[in-house]
């Protein structure tokens, strides 16, 4: 299933993509693409509902991000080898972990706001997976049936507040408003061929800068879902975004990073395209 959430911001529906592109309207079965519902036993009886008796949602309507109410937004810095070496930083031997909080997260097409001191606002396409199941101190062999899916998502940076301010504290340039544009649909784990196989692009103002696969990933999800349980209980819709292969602003010579006015679009094979514009703060 592709589900996703549509609507005004704060006031989205659950909603799925059926197989001609439509938006069906989940509203008259569950409440929300959130917690509990992504539990196996509930994703498997949204499976059962006859899409054809689904409304049809209108074209244009806004794009809200796939999962609700997110409970911990973590991520995983430099796990693509190539993005490490253009970052001029050494490959880790274990997950670098950081965190995005609450208020970043925003729907796909959303405007991205720019901080009113950012003066190196940059982008990072990454995979995203959702947690469906509770996950303590799981081994890495059962790791995957911990996921209900996978998503897209833009880890917006700003790399001054990231690693220059403080001497560098990567949860300040992460976490701004905005910073975690989530979405279009949530794919459950089904829809996905191969993970570790996925295409991967990121445009700005129309030129590629980012062109990767998830087969370059150093830590592949199973692992990074077991890893993170050792210190944290992973629990359904919680969030972890799994890092960004090479062409990001800060790798580009010389640099390039983002300005009011700048239109962005990403995408990820079976995941879907964002496509957001920078605005100021206001």
């Amino acid at each position: 299933m592709k589900l996703m959430r549509f609507g005004p911001k704060g006031q989205e529906k659950p909603g799925l993509i059926d197989t001609a592109g439509n938006i069906r309207d989940l509203s008259s079965i569950v409440d929300d693409i959130s917690g509990q519902q992504l539990l196996p036993e509930n994703l498997a009886s949204l499976s059962d509902v006859d899409v054809n008796n689904l409304p049809i949602v209108e074209q244009g309507v806004r794009i809200g991000a796939c999962v609700g109410n997110v409970g911990k937004f973590i991520c995983i810095g430099l796990n693509y080898a190539d993005h490490a070496a253009e970052a001029n930083m050494p490959i880790p031997e274990e997950p670098i972990v950081f965190t995005k909080w609450s208020s970043a997260v925003c729907g796909p097409n959303d405007d991205i706001v720019k901080p009113r001191k950012s003066i190196k606002m940059d982008w990072e396409v990454e995979l995203g997976i959702v947690i469906g199941k509770p996950a303590k101190y799981v081994d890495e062999t059962e790791a995957e049936n911990h996921i209900a899916g996978y998503c897209l998502i833009n880890d917006v940076s700003e790399r001054h507040f990231q690693l220059e301010i403080s001497g560098g504290q990567w949860d300040k340039g992460k976490g701004s408003d905005t910073f975690g544009p989530i979405g279009p649909w949530l794919a459950t784990r089904d829809e996905i061929k191969d993970v570790h196989d996925l295409g991967m692009k990121l445009s700005v103002n129309g030129k590629t800068y980012q062109n990767g696969n998830t087969k370059t990933m150093i830590f592949k999800p199973a692992f990074i879902v077991s890893y993170l349980s050792q210190f944290v209980t992973l629990e359904p819709g919680d969030i972890i975004s799994t890092g960004t292969p090479p062409g990001v602003g800060m790798g580009q010579s010389p640099e390039v990073f983002l300005n009011v006015g700048d239109k962005i679009t990403l995408s990820i094979d079976s995941l879907g395209e964002q496509t957001q514009q920078v605005i100021a703060d206001i």
